[in-house]
């Protein structure tokens, strides 16, 4: 298998990659090993501060709208920033941790401390509420898990009049398929490789005349299959691909159209695309994908050779 990332990605991040010399089933595979078996972390334990305190001649309660379950949920599904060059060990695999009972689980070498403290307005304040927000949450541990400029606005709830919220949240390694919380990516796809052929210039004007664009704003005309007839570029080629649909079957164009242009599908290459929810930049995902895959065939191997011993 070949894989190389096609011009103009990642974008933020999202990416797009061309897999070559490979057959669906592969394809598959990675697909899965990004949703399931990539670790990252993500907040697995919130321990709530619980009672009543005056401040400034107002008492206050650590109540606010939502149960605690519900914010624990919200807490988790927050990205938080996963390092591949850092020690950080899965619970159940560090020394200091693995042999301890459940609650007393959680040391530096296995978790990433976070805190949270807001309080409602005061009492003499026109705002009828706060919004308690992602960026309201502190790393304890170190700066560089500070949750991403790009999630600081995620709302987790509201605080009145009266009311404060004080928080520990614990983020530990998981993989996706143990909660979707652990899952790094989202909108994981892939298509066959298509060979676009531009083959009765005049009928196919009628897709021409639409006045659609690619995805980099160039028009879609003859101009874009070139002296070749045909689309290199695969951003282009997924693009003229999706404006085929408006000379398709059941559009009134089709008969006119006239297959003017034909799609061929390549064999043994696909165009492999996903987005990450920001723990990790995608190249880093899609190399901690390949990584686990061959961990998992190394493993399989062995235990064939056992049997077969």
């Amino acid at each position: 298998m070949k894989a190389e990332v096609v011009d103009g990605w990642p974008r933020g991040n999202a990416i797009r990659i061309l897999l070559s010399e490979t057959d669906a089933s592969q394809v598959n595979a990675i697909r899965r090993a990004l949703i399931s078996d990539v670790p990252k972390l993500a907040i697995s334990r919130v321990n709530f501060t619980q009672g009543v305190v005056e401040q400034d001649g107002q008492i206050i309660e650590s109540v606010n709208v939502l149960p605690d379950e519900v914010l624990a949920h919200r807490l988790a599904m927050i990205p938080i920033p996963t390092f591949t060059d850092d020690n950080i060990s899965f619970v159940e695999d560090c020394e200091e941790c693995m042999y301890k009972p459940e609650s007393e689980k959680g040391c530096q070498q296995c978790q990433i401390i976070y805190s949270l403290n807001v309080q409602g307005p005061a009492k003499d304040s026109e705002e009828d509420h706060v919004t308690v927000y992602a960026s309201h949450l502190t790393t304890v541990s170190d700066q560089k898990y500070d949750i991403l400029e790009e999630h600081k606005r995620i709302p987790l709830t509201i605080l009145s009049k009266g009311q404060y919220l004080e928080l520990y949240a614990l983020a530990r390694l998981g993989r996706g398929s143990s909660h979707q919380k652990w899952a790094p990516v989202s909108g994981v796809g892939f298509k066959p490789l298509q060979k676009i052929t531009l083959n009765k210039p005049k009928k196919a004007d009628v897709l021409f005349n639409l006045g659609l664009k690619t995805s980099d704003g160039k028009d879609i005309n003859a101009k874009l299959f070139g002296s070749k007839k045909t689309v290199e570029d695969i951003n282009h080629i997924l693009d003229v691909e999706k404006a085929l649909h408006q000379v398709g079957p059941g559009t009134g164009r089709d008969l006119d159209f006239d297959d003017a242009i034909t799609m061929e599908t390549i064999e043994g290459s696909y165009v492999f695309s996903f987005e990450t929810d920001g723990s990790y930049d995608p190249k880093t995902a899609f190399n901690l994908a390949m990584k686990e895959l061959s961990a998992r065939f190394d493993n399989l191997t062995e235990d064939i050779k056992k049997a077969f011993a």
